[in-house]
């Protein structure tokens, strides 16, 4: 039987590492840490987590709110989204996540661009 992208991922554990990770890296971003500064990183972190892993097969239920709803008029540029997408490139090739993987995710996170660019 084939893995599901939770299972790959190191299911809760490797998605929270990745996760918590990325937020980190947001925050230190030039691009994206005014974004993050003075924000609840811990409820972002589980947020995200929770996200991430209900979209990679996983048994969790989002509980936060649809994509489109928690970024309206944040005006989210294309830039901003690509540099999300680095961190989170980033953050799992330091977790030591596979190529395949990567790539899938990526496509996920690209994919999801309409529900939060510039809305």
């Amino acid at each position: 039987m084939t893995q599901s992208l939770y299972e790959r991922l190191g299911e809760t554990a490797g998605i929270n590492a990745i996760v918590d990770d990325a937020v980190d890296r947001h925050a230190v971003n030039p691009l994206l840490g005014p974004r993050f500064s003075g924000k609840d990183l811990a409820h972002a972190k589980r947020m995200g987590a929770q996200f991430f892993c209900m979209g990679a097969g996983g048994p969790q239920r989002y509980e936060g709110r649809d994509l489109r709803t928690a970024h309206a008029g944040m005006n989210i540029s294309e830039q901003e989204l690509i540099a999300t997408i680095d961190d989170f490139v980033a953050a799992m090739q330091s977790q030591g996540v596979g190529t395949t993987e990567i790539n899938e995710v990526v496509a996920i996170l690209y994919s999801l661009k309409g529900e939060v660019l510039r809305i």
